[in-house]
């Protein structure tokens, strides 16, 4: 019987500690189900708030860029550039702007004297309009027509405010035109329709002025302005005096010294016989006829005192 006794109890010892090793392994899986399935949820969930994140700055980035894009910036840019030939860059720059949907405005060329009639050189003027969206590109491709740029100029005016408060105007303007329009209707006497009728000839006046000034600054916007100077490159002087140059070169400075002043004598005689003649001589013959009258009364007179002092 003990041994029996013994038998059971090491029998049911040994199945609790099987039990107990399966219950064990069972809250450890448990554990590790759970755990797992919170490190699931939370990465979910960082993925969720960094898919919001991308969202949100993705909404604004396309926002801000169309924000850009809708703004009316009149551009513009000045250069003055050296270049080997002048006619050739011109050229070259008319086909930059056509190939970039632009064109010239004006171009003008004038001749500029260097001191010497066979070395004269050229110099080209030219103001372009081309699409906003190429106005870099642009810049970009004229510069490479130049050997130098002597002076580059850009500037930009944001002219948004101007252009949306135009809007807002004219849609007041165009409302009150329509508010004229329904007053005229209803108007039953003449002086009443010609009052209404003059109100509505300003207010169309108004928005006349209104849609000019916002067509011209929608030109501007889309259309930038380049004005650029070509010049040839300066001649680079070179001393080549010596000691018979200069002695040539003062003998001609005295020679044309020496010419001046017998042109200025020739320029005084002429300038001189009028007025000798029609001043200086009537002058010097009245005063001699004067003196003589003079003296001859002097004397009578001098005889008359004589006279009747006897």
């Amino acid at each position: 019987m003990k041994s029996l006794q013994a038998l059971l109890t090491i029998t049911l010892l040994s199945l609790s500690g099987c039990f107990s090793a399966r219950n064990d392994q069972r809250a450890g899986s448990a554990q590790r189900q759970t755990s797992d399935t919170a490190s699931i949820v939370s990465e979910q969930r960082e993925q969720e708030v960094n898919f919001k994140k991308v969202s949100l700055n993705q909404a604004d980035q396309s926002q801000s860029m169309a924000e850009a894009m809708n703004r009316k910036i009149l551009r513009n840019a000045d250069f003055q550039l050296e270049v080997p030939d002048p006619v050739v860059a011109q050229r070259q720059i008319t086909s930059i702007a056509e190939s970039l949907g632009g064109f010239v405005v004006t171009s003008e060329s004038k001749q500029r004297d260097v001191g010497d009639r066979a070395k004269q050189e050229l110099d080209v003027s030219l103001v372009l309009r081309v699409p906003a969206l190429q106005f870099n590109s642009a810049l970009e491709q004229i510069r490479g027509t130049a050997t130098r740029v002597i002076q580059e100029k850009t500037t930009g005016q944001d002219v948004t405010e101007e252009f949306i408060d135009l809007e807002a105007r004219s849609k007041t303007q165009k409302a009150l035109e329509l508010q004229f329009l329904e007053i005229m209707k209803q108007a039953h006497k003449v002086a009443d329709a010609l009052e209404v009728q003059r109100q509505i000839a300003e207010v169309r006046t108004e928005i006349e002025k209104l849609e000019g000034r916002k067509r011209f600054l929608e030109n501007r916007a889309s259309l930038s302005t380049i004005t650029i100077g070509l010049q040839t490159p300066a001649a680079i002087a070179v001393n080549t005096s010596g000691f018979g140059r200069n002695i040539k070169e003062a003998v001609a400075d005295s020679l044309g010294v020496a010419r001046e002043i017998v042109l200025f004598l020739i320029r005084f005689v002429i300038v001189m016989v009028p007025i000798l003649i029609l001043v200086i001589l009537p002058g010097w013959l009245l005063a001699r006829y004067v003196f003589r009258r003079a003296r001859r009364w002097h004397p009578a007179r001098e005889l008359e005192s004589t006279s009747e002092s006897d």
